[in-house]
């Protein structure tokens, strides 16, 4: 079980990290926009939040990343803290995308279901 937990955890840092590139860099293109429901002149304005909040996407991910690397190097106390408070982290930021805005639903549940799963299934080990 442990191993799907870190398997679950590496594919939910790698949601972000592709999160991370729609929002830090590809903000305006066309595929995001419509990704995300915003006009040109939508993203164009939201830009630097967008900017922003790419790489706060990307710090969880490391956060997760820096989990499994412990993990691999037999520091598992450290590994359990960091994946708790990175997926932790993911959960949450979901659960407020989803009852913020009902029609992100789709968008809260790919970004939450692989760090929830992951939680769960890291608790079933312990």
């Amino acid at each position: 079980m442990v191993y799907l937990a870190y398997v679950l955890l590496g594919l939910a840092a790698l949601v972000h990290v592709y999160i991370f590139r729609l929002e830090s860099f590809a903000w305006t293109a066309p595929r995001t926009r419509a990704a995300f429901g915003t006009s040109p002149e939508e993203a164009e304005v939201t830009r630097a939040l967008a900017y922003n909040q790419g790489f706060y996407n990307l710090f969880l991910a490391v956060v997760l990343a820096a989990s499994i690397v412990l993990r691999i190097t037999g520091q598992t106390q450290a590994s359990v803290a960091l994946a708790i408070a990175g997926a932790g982290s993911m959960v949450a930021a979901a659960l407020v995308l989803a009852t913020s805005d009902h029609s992100k639903l789709r968008a809260a549940a790919i970004q939450g279901a692989a760090p929830a799963l992951g939680l769960i299934a890291l608790a079933l080990t312990a």
